[in-house]
């Protein structure tokens, strides 16, 4: 199985035999390790986003780690640390649970920012720095984080730094009655489910087969510029103090490749982007006080940008045909504009 469409119907069905609904969690965790990126939760207690990210895990049979943020933490806490060694008098590192290919930050806001931008270096570059010594982590290497948006006390909202090194932000929802009803007949015939209770159905190799399909789907040059008309809409919006940013834009196309992948297809289209659009930029958007007095949040300001921005029509299909004229490459888009590539005169 090297198909990512293969791939993530595999593990949709699997982590199906514990948790009911949440078909988008399930996606946007795939799209994620599929693209290098990183995925924060957001939902209310009690509506399995723990249970989610430790499913996923089991189901993609890599190494997981759950680091329970508190705000006593410390950073060395999440990465490592140098320790003496009495025995042998010398220092020896330790690595923390940083070191997993699936690592969970479970109420990452009740840690204090200190401790937070801990996880900066490894979830950008795949690396922690202890004493002066560069580590690399595990690959595939995602990092899933979860917070509580109900709560105010005792915890420290990320900062927009933090917040810009996730991919994705998935607003996990209470399931509805039918699907609640479900859970408790599921759980009323099992009281003892849990990760456990399924299989492994990918491995590494698969997984790195199918990030290469995914970096291979194309993303024409209508799309990234309806990506880019996006992110720029975002920074000029009167209610926003800051927009989007470049590595917003850099994540917008990698997921759009992601989701086009598991669909099945080898080119991202323009409702790819619009269906990522909340996810990708919902935690980056900082708005203005004048919004937050007005109660405006960013979901609106996305709302309202995705009715101006106009999404191309045509332009965005894998295989322009191509003609040579005089030498030269000349792409034909399906939108009937061209663009030439210079090709290297053959040695006479």
């Amino acid at each position: 199985m090297s198909s990512p469409a293969d791939m993530y119907q595999s593990v949709r069905d699997e982590v199906g035999k514990v948790l009911i609904g949440q078909e988008d969690l399930i996606k946007g965790l795939t799209i994620a390790s599929l693209t290098g990126g990183h995925v924060l939760l957001e939902g209310v207690p009690g509506i399995a986003k723990t249970t989610a990210a430790r499913l996923y895990a089991r189901a993609i049979g890599l190494d997981y780690s759950r680091i329970q943020m508190t705000p006593d933490l410390l950073p060395a806490d999440i990465t490592g640390t140098r320790i003496y060694r009495q025995q042998t008098g010398e220092f020896e590192t330790e690595r923390g649970p940083v070191f997993a290919n699936v690592v969970l930050a479970d109420e990452i806001n009740r840690a204090t920012p200190k401790t937070q931008s801990a996880l900066l270096e490894s979830m950008q570059e795949g690396q922690v720095t202890i004493d002066g010594e560069e580590m690399s982590l595990p690959t595939p290497f995602l990092v899933i984080a979860t917070q509580n948006p109900v709560e105010m006390d005792g915890v420290f909202s990320l900062p927009e730094a933090q917040r810009d090194r996730f991919q994705l932000k998935i607003t996990v929802g209470t399931p509805g009655r039918d699907d609640e009803r479900a859970i408790l007949d599921r759980f009323d015939d099992n009281p003892n489910l849990g990760p456990d209770d399924i299989d492994s159905v990918v491995d590494t190799r698969t997984i790195m087969q199918c990030r290469e399909a995914v970096s291979d789907v194309h993303a024409a040059g209508a799309v990234k510029e309806y990506a880019l008309d996006i992110a720029e809409a975002t920074r000029d919006h009167d209610a926003t103090e800051h927009g989007a940013s470049p590595r917003a834009s850099i994540a917008f196309i990698d997921a759009g490749k992601g989701l086009a992948a598991i669909n099945g297809r080898d080119y991202v289209i323009p409702d790819d982007l619009k269906d990522l659009a909340y996810q990708v930029l919902s935690h980056r958007l900082v708005l203005d006080a004048d919004a937050n007095l007005r109660n405006v949040d960013p979901d609106d300001v996305i709302e309202d940008v995705l009715d101006r921005v106009e999404p191309p029509t045509d332009g965005f299909t894998p295989d322009p045909d191509s003609v040579e004229v005089d030498g030269e490459s000349t792409e034909v888009a399906t939108d009937g504009s061209t663009t030439t590539v210079s090709q290297p005169a053959d040695d006479a």
